[in-house]
């Protein structure tokens, strides 16, 4: 390969772009038509697209989300996005460069066909990779062997890797992620006895922001609900210069990760759903595995979540003769990118990507025989 892969990471909330190799991406565009490029993520330094005119079809279309929840629901959309991506944030011709792409652990076999036919027919890519989320978070901790919890803004996932290889029927997938944390924030405002006079529609960015600053997860939920000096309340200043202040709803807020019940879902949280995937691992690899326990996703972020889960998942597994350590490097945010990143510089990986011939040789489906 003469140009550098490219690697992108589509999110339901953000899509990631950039070179292998490089440590962050370099591009971040919100994964919404019609929305101009990201000035940043939430949770990691600032970066941006380079100031570019926007292509007719980018500029003109209205604003929708192609991909929700991990899957994709408008095709041409997504074409439309990655086009943009490639030809006016990173400034490349797509004939030229082959692509990673990061794959959500709930996308359906039939989207990474059709994704192979939309970047192989419509971008005219000359080789591409496929990889699952999980098995590249691991990546971006030099890990192959391990469990990938990844919470993120429209869902989280649990997702078991032995040897590089994902194991699928020990993937979890929780329907709680920043999202909904960031409404049920707003439902515990609303209900709040000190904040009378919050506003009924804060903007959805704004409560966003709330969330990241002022919120954390609690080491002992029930202790902290009942001892309310436990926990200092904190302020936050809206644009249009309204103060709310926080107290319980600090760590009230990210809890539903830990307790779904909270918002009237009937479903284990994540650690359970950590357990039950560690409990489809081969035995010969499960001490490994549980050696190997790595967070990512933006929803991960909060002070307080690593600490929870290493907990949550040696009480779980306290008679398994090991103790279980979490690893949370401080730029998990973006660690399914940077794992790809990784990945695609390596001089062993470079065997490993579908070319254009093969694609026209077998097809679109041949990328399930290529990509287990």
């Amino acid at each position: 390969m003469l140009k550098p892969a490219v690697v992108i990471d589509s999110g339901s909330r953000f899509t990631r772009g950039g070179f292998a190799g490089q440590e962050q991406p370099q591009c971040v565009l919100r994964t919404v038509l019609g929305h101009p490029c990201s000035a940043g993520t939430p949770w990691d330094a600032r970066q941006h697209c380079p100031a570019t005119e926007s292509p007719p079809c980018w500029a003109a279309a209205p604003r929708r989300c192609p991909l929700k929840y991990g899957r994709v629901e408008d095709w041409d959309g997504m074409k439309t996005l990655w086009s943009h991506l490639l030809c006016c944030c990173l400034r490349v011709s797509p004939e030229e460069h082959p692509v990673l792409l990061a794959e959500s652990p709930s996308c359906p076999a039939s989207d990474r066909a059709k994704a192979a036919e939309v970047l192989f027919e419509s971008l005219g890519v000359p080789a591409l990779h496929v990889a699952n989320t999980g098995f590249l978070s691991l990546c971006a901790h030099g890990r192959v062997t391990g469990l990938a919890v990844e919470a993120g803004a429209a869902v989280s996932h649990v997702t078991s890797v032995c040897g590089g290889q994902t194991l699928r029927k020990g993937t979890r997938c929780l329907g709680v992620a920043g999202d909904h944390l960031s409404g049920h924030l707003h439902q515990l405002l609303l209900q709040s006895p000190t904040e009378p006079a919050a506003p009924q529609a804060l903007p959805k960015k704004v409560l966003t922001q709330l969330k990241e600053q002022c919120c954390y997860v609690s080491l002992d939920y029930e202790g902290d609900l009942r001892e309310k000096g436990s926990h200092h309340p904190a302020r936050f200043q809206t644009p249009d210069g309204h103060w709310i202040t926080l107290g319980k709803e600090r760590f009230c807020c990210p809890e539903p990760l830990f307790r779904p019940e909270l918002l009237q879902l009937s479903c284990p949280g994540l650690p359970q759903l950590a357990g039950q995937s560690l409990q489809t691992v081969p035995e010969h690899a499960s001490r490994h595995v549980l050696g190997n326990i790595v967070l990512s996703g933006g929803s991960s972020m909060f002070p307080g979540f690593p600490e929870r889960m290493c907990l949550e998942l040696n009480f779980l597994f306290q008679g398994a003769g090991v103790h279980i350590e979490v690893l949370a490097n401080p730029r998990r945010g973006t660690a399914a990118w940077a794992g790809g990143s990784m990945a695609a510089s390596l001089t062993s990986f470079q065997h490993t990507w579908m070319t254009k011939g093969e694609y026209q040789e077998h097809g679109a489906e041949h990328v399930h025989a290529k990509f287990q």
